[in-house]
């Protein structure tokens, strides 16, 4: 290889890590305040917005937020724990964004929504990119002896 694509491939990792970082603190993040500040991003917040079994969902939603947000940060199953994640960032697009783009219009929306829209993209990327080489799941797989079979 050249010194261009060797260079050109740790540009690569290190976007995806950065990518990774970005993703998957603010879900960790996120899912933890859904525990200590219940009742502002917890059961509270979904009671407000409308979710059903709001005493049971966010916990629920908390737990996926924390356990695929530290997979995603680790680089472990990656693309695995991005997929509830799209779920979660899917949900809260349709039931918080939405209702203030048919209220209030697109601009309203769209100060509200760059957080939750970023996070989609990262997740889209996730799932199509994986972990790269900085993570557990690249140095799980350099451990596997190679097989003929």
């Amino acid at each position: 290889m050249s010194d261009g694509q060797t260079s050109g491939f740790g540009k690569v990792s290190s976007a995806i890590l950065v990518i990774r970082f970005m993703v998957g603190a603010v879900f960790f993040l996120e899912g933890i305040k859904k525990f200590i500040f219940a009742e502002q991003w917890g059961a509270g917040r979904f009671t407000r917005i409308g979710i059903p079994i709001p005493n049971a969902m966010a916990p629920f939603v908390g737990t996926v937020e924390i356990v695929c947000g530290l997979l995603v940060l680790l680089g472990l199953r990656t693309r695995l724990a991005a997929i509830p994640l799209l779920g979660v960032i899917c949900t809260a697009i349709a039931t918080t964004k939405v209702p203030i783009l048919l209220k209030s219009g697109f601009w309203p929306m769209e100060a509200e929504a760059r957080t939750d829209y970023s996070m989609l993209r990262g997740l889209i990327f996730l799932v199509l990119a994986g972990s790269g080489c900085l993570s557990l799941d690249a140095h799980f797989s350099r451990d596997k002896p190679k097989t003929n079979g």
